[in-house]
């Protein structure tokens, strides 16, 4: 059976980051436009095979509608509750802004800017990223930029370099350690490879297992390369010299093994590594005879006479020793991070450990851990501990003379997300990025206030301070605030100012942040409505600690509707204009003085269709009562509408002539489209810019009018500087520039039949740009330099063809600041979205020289950020019927400006036809093409009319409605999401579907107390900051998905956990059908080591109550207790079969029945393996995946009760999770293991090698690399509509991703599999990555490996992206055609 893995959602969070000045843009310091703000620096993020690259942009606050804004919000908000002075405001989607104009001036900081991110490439990588480092090579000094090195978990290192042609990343190079003798050992797959640079950038080191540093040099001086070229003939143009590995123990010291972390130190001859081992491993048990174990080796390397001395060696550091973090030159030294202290320790082997913790009083216990913390410096003498509860610390390091005399932990300043890494962007920047919530970006202000109390009493007041600000509002206070910083550090630094000492406040205050929402652990569908209309919603359980709740996942863009407008109609077209009353005096026009708010509002609508024959416009206005009245209709249909002369006037265009309109509808010019008496082909598109206006003909000519303000009328323009009259033309459209600073430049596309496009410039029609490579949608659009190319009549007339561009758009796309996009769609359904970018002035000539060469350039080029194939159904041409008319589906590109909330402007297009969709960009997610959900959309305009910026005005399958965005909405990532945050993590979740409710248990903390056999507590705490430890445990909740209200709960034991929790069809007696929906309940019950482990089964009923009138929602339920089922072990699986419940117990199955909803009754039973970590039923056929015993397939007889052996898997594998997967007449089953290895089992008792089918055979291993927590079963239903419809597995993993696996036929599979090769090939990859050996399992017990049945989606996806003649070229060396190939790729990528 084959399949295709393709993921639906990319990785979320942060787990890597570097900071460097990458894009060209850094270097000049301003962005892409004169009047955008100033890139102070790049930052690159990755996670797991996600590489995204963002640009810190300095710009000033949008604060032109802040105050009106701001007194409508406050009305809002409840009292008590408002923002103080400076305080970050965040609301509850985890995006944030930041009121810098009201920071306080003692500040010292410049408020007139904000700091944000900005989106600018993501890659996904074949290969998990383990590191990121910033370098500096020899041409670094041509051109200013750094380089990006980076790490991957198969030890490869590879070199990437900004391309400005390529407007990407390019692979200068790449090295690979993976048949170095360290990595052949068998542990190797559990080694986590990590790189780090040298501060001055000459050598980069990456850990291997076994004790061993890959080392690569870089070149820094051409003086160092012509030695290297004299000794190893070495080439000019690499600028590396050659890698070598350094055996630790062999090399430099035998006593150096078991290496924890190590760093490069700042201000050294030669680079100097800081190596922080563990000689002698230990652990808790042991701790009587080994405790303080860990060491500290700080020796250098010389790279060129290969001598490594060791210049510090330091033992008997903490065993449980974690991280290293070196200090900045003037101290020199390394700080070392342990779970519960904090030791300097510089280059004279002197240790200073963090002595001055607040000690709190004897009845309060701070519980101050500081294990999974991350480190970070923000100034020479100042680090942050920030806790992996968002707590930040301040670390001062005080000097006596030059040597460090102690540290001293000041109060916590702020809460921010769980740190994953920390890094300093600039003096003032802080960037804390996080693997299960949002990262955050942070602007730290220092404030000298006078210091007054001796220091005895300082340590007490700041003790008192810090136990205050640990009961802060989790939610309120979730990244960090000014207000914090004020009120945690008052105490410490209170008293008259009669002293002259100060000391320095350090203040954080939130400027950005990057939504993210972790790993998902668990996830279901609910039901959700989209406008009119039900659909399937993914609710999944992410994030962890105070960062968990819900995420949302829908497929299409989630709207509501707010009305249905039938009396308008518009089936060919709507248009929404605001339109000015005017006056006019003595011939001019004079507008009537209104407010400037009514000045934006929409004022009339134009609709028209085509039926009745010859079709009917109307111009609508709105009435006092927020009614629809149409005081017009005029006979024939609209082609396009738009304001004119300065919004005074409605330029009106219908299929045979030009017409100024008065804003009430009256005709004031109408100009027929004649050729002197003979009426020309019918107008089929236009633009409308004013003052211009295009017109295309059926026929492909073109024409052209300018609006003369004076006489408010319009008249032909003459087009004699184009060429000959009679050019033909398939496409064109408009184009004003706001975005260059000042002036409002005009330019008119056109794109010419034989594939060319031209940039024409407004008024004078003086050609300045020109590309042939539009017609094949190549990556890059550059100016050719020709003159204007003919383009004449043609007899017989041209036909059509499939490559001609049918629509074209130049539109402004973006949320802060607005970038041009180039839109481009064929008549074979291909559509390109193109970046418009600044390019260098060239220089060169054509060649050879052209005989009348241009003189004009546009210094502009386009770079391709989206591709996508739509599906179009043809129409014959020979049917030209009014019926074949009024079934045309019309295609066009719509732009829009909306704004869903008070703090977003979204500029974005809309893409009406069959497959309509929104095209949005936002600043941290880059460019999206989101599906609108409906069949078709025929017709599609933004709507102010009802006073509301965020309307939308559409003609769909369900006829004219006004709709707007669900609220709350995040569009930065593949699919739409929505997060509910809850404050807690969620283990569990399901649907129950008879009362529409989410079930889900809840991840607590709770302390721990071990007792013995007969109820006696074995161990109290002992001393002062010694308290019991914490243990995980449950509770679960009833949830409404309708306001995300929980219902009811229950608490299980405080060391009671839910292992799983599903939703099963139970027989019963209380209902006529004879079976209900029960919530099923498996659980451990932890007893400490000395005891065993327990577990029980519980069963749930949730049933409806009378709730009270002034409740929501309205029908309120409950979680009622039917059976609780105490068992020797732990429940690790549960699920139902036929009416009954299977569950596990330690190493058992056993099947049991409901009787009289009280009680459980066993009637069969199974000896398994050793851990069960799922169960899967389909009719009687009972799926069983074990921790270490692989798959079973087991069948459950009723008459007699018993469980059948029909099959396992003999090889002794670990199974996370096991499903059914099955398409006609085919069955696999499925099952994925820790490491993210996806395996394909097949049942064949015809097969010799199973043993008469007592052995599954494992046809397929396909490597993922990351852990799948839950799987789905879904129906995927063909066109060819079968009795069965296929099963589609989604699956969510710890890193945040989502993905498919499809059934594919095996037609397709064969062409999509020659074309993977092809791909693999062919295509250059990001960071020179091999895809084939991403996916290959290493398996001893086989030859090849068995990865042949299972498409690799993420390669797939590259085929898409090419260009149509590269296109070509690949699929014709495998025998198949272009469309076919995207035909099989469009229709197995869907979500669900």
């Amino acid at each position: 059976m084959h399949a295709l893995r393709h993921d639906i959602l990319p990785p979320s969070g942060v787990e890597f980051a570097t900071t460097l000045k990458l894009t060209p843009s850094t270097i000049t310091g301003s962005s892409r436009q004169e009047k955008l703000p100033r890139v102070l620096t790049n930052v690159v993020v990755s996670r797991s095979n996600l590489l995204r690259i963002f640009e810190v942009w300095e710009q000033s606050p949008q604060i032109s509608t802040y105050i009106e804004d701001e007194r409508e919000r406050r009305a809002h908000v409840r009292k008590g509750t408002e923002a103080v002075e400076g305080e970050v405001e965040m609301d509850e989607g985890g995006e944030g802004w930041v009121n810098m104009g009201s920071v306080k001036a003692t500040a010292k900081k410049d408020p007139s800017t904000v700091s944000r991110f900005h989106f600018v490439r993501e890659h996904t990588l074949h290969g998990t990223v383990t590191g990121m480092e910033s370098v500096r090579i020899m041409s670094t000094y041509e051109d200013q930029l750094d380089r990006l090195l980076v790490s991957f978990k198969d030890a490869k290192i590879a070199l990437l370099e900004w391309s400005d042609a390529a407007h990407d990343l390019v692979t200068v190079s790449i090295h690979t350690y993976e048949r170095a003798p360290q990595m052949v050992s068998l542990d190797s797959p559990l080694f986590k490879t990590e790189l780090r640079a040298d501060p001055l950038s000459r050598c980069a080191a990456l850990s291997l297992p076994k004790d061993a540093f890959a080392i690569l040099p870089f070149f820094q001086t051409q003086a160092e390369l012509e030695i290297m070229e004299q000794e190893q003939n070495h080439t000019r143009d690499v600028p590396y010299s050659p890698s070598f590995v350094l055996d630790l123990v062999n090399d430099v010291d035998e006593r150096i093994r078991n290496v924890i972390d190590f760093v490069f130190l700042p201000g050294y001859n030669n680079p100097t590594v800081a190596v922080l081992c563990q000689s002698e491993q230990t652990w808790a048990g042991r701790l009587k005879e080994y405790r303080d174990t860990a060491r500290l080796y700080i020796f250098t390397l010389d790279l060129m006479s290969r001598n490594y001395p060791i210049i510090t060696a330091v033992d008997g550091l903490p065993y449980d020793s974690v991280s290293l973090l070196p200090c900045a030159t003037s101290l020199g030294g390394v700080i070392v991070l342990t779970s519960n202290s904090i030791i300097y320790v510089d280059q004279a082997a002197r240790r200073v450990a963090l002595l001055d913790m607040p000690m709190p009083p004897a009845d309060k216990d701070l519980g101050l851990c500081i294990e999974g913390s991350r480190l970070v410096f923000v100034d020479e003498k100042t680090f942050f501990v920030i806790r992996k509860d968002g707590m930040i610390h301040p670390i001062e390091i005080i000097l006596d003379g030059r040597t460090v005399s102690k540290l001293v932990l000041l109060p916590v300043i702020a809460q921010t997300t769980i740190p994953a890494v920390a890094k300093l962007l600039n003096d003032d920047l802080l960037f804390v990025g996080s693997m299960v919530g949002p990262s955050v970006l942070m602007k730290a202000a220092r404030e000298e206030v006078p210091l007054e109390l001796p220091a005895q009493q300082t340590g007490a007041a700041t003790a008192i301070n810090f136990s205050d600000s640990m009961d802060l509002d989790d939610d309120d206070d979730l990244y960090g605030d000014s207000q914090t910083a004020t009120r945690a550090t008052v105490g410490a630094t209170s008293g008259t100012s009669a002293a002259t000492k100060t000391r320095s406040i350090i203040h954080l205050s939130l400027c950005d942040s990057l939504p993210a929402y972790g790993p998902i652990a668990d996830m279901t569908f609910s039901l959700a409505k989209n406008g009119e209309r039900f659909v399937p919603e993914l609710v999944a359980a992410t994030g962890a600690g105070h960062l968990g709740g819900f995420t949302l996942f829908q497929r299409d863009l989630p709207t509501r509707t707010k009305r249905k407008l039938h009396v308008l109609g518009g089936a060919r077209g709507i248009w929404s204009l605001s339109v000015r009353q005017s006056q006019r005096v003595n011939g001019l026009s004079y507008e009537k003085a209104t407010s400037p708010f009514s000045a934006e509002i929409d004022t009339i609508i134009i609709s028209t269709d085509a039926n009745p024959t010859p079709g009917v416009s109307r111009i609508a206005t709105r009435t006092a009562k927020t009614d629809i009245a149409i005081p017009t209709r005029i006979p024939g249909t609209t082609i396009s509408a738009a304001p004119f002369f300065q919004r005074t006037t409605i330029l009106h265009v219908m299929t045979n002539a030009i017409r100024v309109l008065e804003p009430d509808g009256n005709e004031r010019q109408v100009i027929k489209d004649m050729d002197g008496s003979l009426p020309r082909a019918k107008i089929k598109s236009c633009s409308i810019c004013d003052p211009f206006v295009l017109i295309l003909r059926e026929d492909e000519s073109i024409g052209l009018f300018i609006g003369e303000t004076e006489r408010g009328k319009i008249r032909r323009k003459d087009m004699s500087p184009m060429g000959d009259k009679s050019s033909r033309y398939i496409a064109g459209c408009f184009f004003t520039d706001t975005i260059a600073a000042g002036n409002r430049s005009q330019w008119l596309m056109l794109v010419r039949p034989q594939g060319v496009m031209e940039i024409w410039s407004l008024p004078k029609l003086t050609l300045v740009f020109s590309t042939t490579a539009i017609s094949t949608l190549e990556n890059i659009l550059v100016d050719s330099r020709t003159p204007a190319a003919l383009s004449l009549p043609q007899d017989p007339p041209r036909k059509p063809q499939d490559l001609d561009i049918d629509q074209i758009l130049v539109a402004p796309l973006g949320e802060t600041s607005l970038i041009p996009h180039l839109f481009v769609f064929t008549r074979s359904g291909n559509m390109a979205i193109y970046e418009a970018l600044p390019a260098p002035a060239s220089t060169e000539q054509a060649d050879p020289p052209l005989p009348n060469p241009r003189t004009s350039f546009l210094k502009v080029k386009f770079h391709k950020v989206v591709s996508k194939t739509f599906e179009i159904q043809r129409v014959e041409e020979t049917e030209k019927t009014v019926l074949a008319e009024h079934k045309k589906i019309s295609r066009t590109f719509v732009p829009f400006a909306t704004s869903p909330n008070v703090e977003c402007t979204l500029a974005g297009v809309f893409f009406t036809g069959d497959r309509p969709c929104w095209i949005i960009a936002t600043d941290k997610g880059g460019l999206r093409v989101v599906p609108s959900g409906h069949t078709v959309v025929h017709a599609f305009t933004a709507c102010s009319l009802w006073e509301s910026k965020g309307d939308f005005l559409l003609y769909s399958d369900e006829g004219p409605t006004l709709l707007e965005w669900a609220p709350e909405v995040q569009l930065d990532s593949c699919l739409p999401y929505r997060s509910i945050p809850r404050s807690r993590a969620y283990s569990n979740i399901v649907f129950e579907p008879s009362a529409s409710l989410i079930v889900a248990t809840s991840s607590l903390q709770a302390r721990f107390a071990s007792y013995d056999e007969d109820g006696n507590i074995i161990w109290e705490p002992d001393g002062n900051g010694v308290s019991f430890p914490y243990t995980d445990c449950s509770t679960l909740e009833l949830i409404s998905p309708e306001h995300w209200v929980t219902m009811d709960g229950y608490e299980f034991a405080s060391n009671e956990t839910v292992n799983a929790l599903t939703c099963v069809l139970l027989e019963t007696t209380s209902t006529e059908s004879g079976t209900k929906n029960f919530i099923a309940v498996g659980t451990t019950i932890n007893r400490g080591e000395d005891l065993a482990v327990k577990g029980a089964t519980y069963v749930f009923e949730a049933v409806e109550v009378i709730s009270d009138p002034n409740w929501t929602p309205k029908r309120w339920y409950k979680l009622k207790l039917r059976v609780k089922d105490d068992t020797k072990g732990p429940v690790t699986a549960v699920c139902g079969i036929n009416g009954y419940l299977v569950s596990s117990m330690g190493q058992k199955i056993f099947i049991r029945a409901l009787d009289l909803d009280e009680r459980l009754v066993g009637v069969a039973f199974l000896d398994v393996g050793v851990y069960v970590t799922s169960l899967r039923s389909m009719k009687n056929l009972l799926l069983i995946g074990d921790a270490v015993k692989s798959v079973w397939l087991v069948a459950f007889q009723e008459d007699p009760y018993k469980l059948v052996t029909l099959a396992k898997d003999v090889r002794r594998r670990c199974a996370t999770t096991v499903d059914f997967f099955f398409a006609g007449g085919d069955l696999a089953i499925a099952s994925e293991d820790e490491e993210g290895v996806l395996r394909l089992f097949a049942y064949d008792p015809s097969d010799p090698e199973s043993r008469g089918g007592q052995h599954l055979l494992c046809h397929t291993e396909f490597h993922s690399h990351k852990e799948c927590r839950s799987t789905i079963m879904i129906a995927r239903r063909t066109k060819d509509e079968q009795l069965i419809p296929q099963a589609k597995l989604v699956s969510g993993f710890t890193d945040g991703s989502l993905s498919t696996l499809t059934p594919v036929d095996e037609a397709v599979f064969k062409r999509l599999q020659l074309l993977q090769g092809q791909l693999a090939r062919n295509v250059q990859h990001t960071a020179g990555l091999n895809p084939k050996a991403h996916r290959i399992v290493r398996n001893e017990a086989v030859s090849k490996p068995l990865s042949k049945s299972v498409l690799d989606g993420q390669l797939l996806s590259e085929f898409q992206v090419l260009g149509i003649s590269r296109q070509n070229e690949i699929t014709r060396q495998i025998g198949t055609e272009r469309a076919l190939v995207l035909h099989d790729w469009s229709s197995l990528i869907v979500p669900w």
